[in-house]
């Protein structure tokens, strides 16, 4: 028997769906055109917002025999949701002017139009990896910039802690704070100042954290409590990688105050992250251990020969 599924890739379902597709793409080109922009030019926020799209084709495709196998049906309720997504992203475009709500409106629509065009069976596949491109939308700039505030102090308070747990034992140096500004004290008697500044807030890493923490969790465990906990883990494991890399800064200074600023800064920062993501992804193989796929089978063949 033929898949439901492969009607889409006759000729009349294959001229449907590249129509949906191009009135898709030209009702929110502006959209896609201005997140293309804002990643262009600040790659080391949003740069990831290209690859997100790709790992949510992944998931599809993961999942691509289930898909094959579910019954398609065209699911009208879905028209109400599909018209409001239509509505919201009109009035954030012209009313409010708002990027991440205009975002959020075209991830409803889309999720409204393919849960229309599939229906229900197939759409239970496809939730998720649709709901995984919301982490493609640029966080709207009030909401950075408290973020932001919060994680510059975290930033200096953890790493005056660390610098000064170095330190001060072998009486190196020592290090005082005044909010977001580290003066360490060398024994010669210099003062370093270090500016714990937005760039060094850590929000670039949590963002790319939790990106990459829903992907692990959703394509590389099979049991939701695992997930919870992978997205969980990202949030704290990004803020202390962050004092790590401030920590680190600030031990440079010592050797050269020209290593922790411009360029050098960057690129310090940037092959800090490797260790960070093995950190994040060790974590995620030990909790994907703690109980092995073999041993849950077991304990669900159990259940249903105990209910029978």
């Amino acid at each position: 028997m033929q898949s439901p599924v492969l009607g889409f890739f006759t000729r009349t379902g294959a001229m449907v769906t590249l129509f949906v597709g191009i009135s898709f793409g030209a009702l929110f080109f502006r959209w896609f055109f201005q997140q293309s922009k804002i990643s262009l030019e600040h790659p080391e926020d949003w740069g990831h917002a290209f690859v997100i799209p790709l790992i949510a084709g992944y998931m599809i495709w993961q999942h691509r025999d289930k898909i094959a196998k579910a019954e398609v049906s065209v699911f009208w309720p879905a028209f109400v949701p599909f018209a409001l997504g239509i509505q919201a992203y009109a009035y954030n475009l012209f009313m409010v002017r708002n990027h991440m709500l205009q975002g959020m409106s075209l991830i409803l629509t889309l999720g409204s139009l393919v849960l229309w065009m599939v229906g229900p069976r197939v759409f239970k596949h496809l939730f998720l990896p649709i709901a995984y491109l919301l982490l493609m939308i640029t966080i709207a700039e009030e909401i950075m910039l408290a973020v932001t505030f919060k994680l510059q102090l975290i930033a200096s308070q953890g790493s005056w802690l660390m610098l000064n747990l170095i330190g001060n034992p072998f009486e190196w140096f020592s290090v005082d704070i005044d909010g977001n500004t580290l003066m360490i004290l060398t024994n010669a008697g210099e003062t370093l100042p270090m500016n714990v500044a937005e760039a060094c807030s850590g929000m670039r890493m949590v963002v790319a954290f939790y990106a990459l923490a829903v992907a692990v969790a959703l394509m590389g465990s099979s049991q939701w409590w695992q997930r919870i906990g992978l997205i969980l883990l990202a949030g704290p494991v990004a803020v202390f990688m962050n004092i790590v890399r401030v920590t680190v800064l600030g031990l440079l200074m010592l050797v050269n105050p020209d290593l922790a600023a411009g360029d050098a800064h960057t690129v310090i920062g940037t092959l800090l992250l490797i260790p960070s993501l093995m950190l994040f992804l060790g974590m995620a193989w030990m909790l994907n251990r703690l109980v092995s796929t073999d041993e849950t089978d077991d304990a669900s063949t159990i259940a249903k020969g105990a209910e029978s």
